[in-house]
């Protein structure tokens, strides 16, 4: 028998897993996933029926806080969308509270022309 997740991280994995069951992007609606680390964060745009990441944008390419970073990472990754001819993504926060970095991104990349 296995133990119950007690970390933060479990719990999250937890919670990823059971979206991600849900959730899939096709070349059309690709998946906008959203990873953080504690020092950075990063998004792809995912083609799942395909299984490739379209595009990419990390947060090592900008700099100042967290929030910032999380900001201009939108902001690029709906520019890289609309450069191949995306306007609509699937959002998976993987599991992460909507909120903070998370929220950002999202704002910044719906400002960027990204429906979702």
């Amino acid at each position: 028998m296995q133990h119950a997740p007690t970390t933060k991280s479990e719990l999250r994995q937890r919670r990823h897993a059971r979206v991600r069951a849900t959730i899939k992007g096709t070349a059309e609606r690709p998946r906008l996933a959203v990873y953080r680390s504690n020092r950075f964060v990063s998004a792809q745009l995912i083609d799942d029926a395909a299984g490739k990441t379209i595009a990419a944008s990390h947060g090592r390419e900008f700099k100042g806080p967290q929030s910032v970073q999380a900001t201009s990472v939108g902001a690029a990754i709906a520019k890289a969308a609309k450069a191949l001819g995306v306007s609509s993504v699937v959002f998976d926060r993987a599991g992460y509270r909507y909120g903070g970095q998370v929220k950002s991104l999202a704002d910044a990349a719906r400002e960027g022309g990204l429906t979702f």
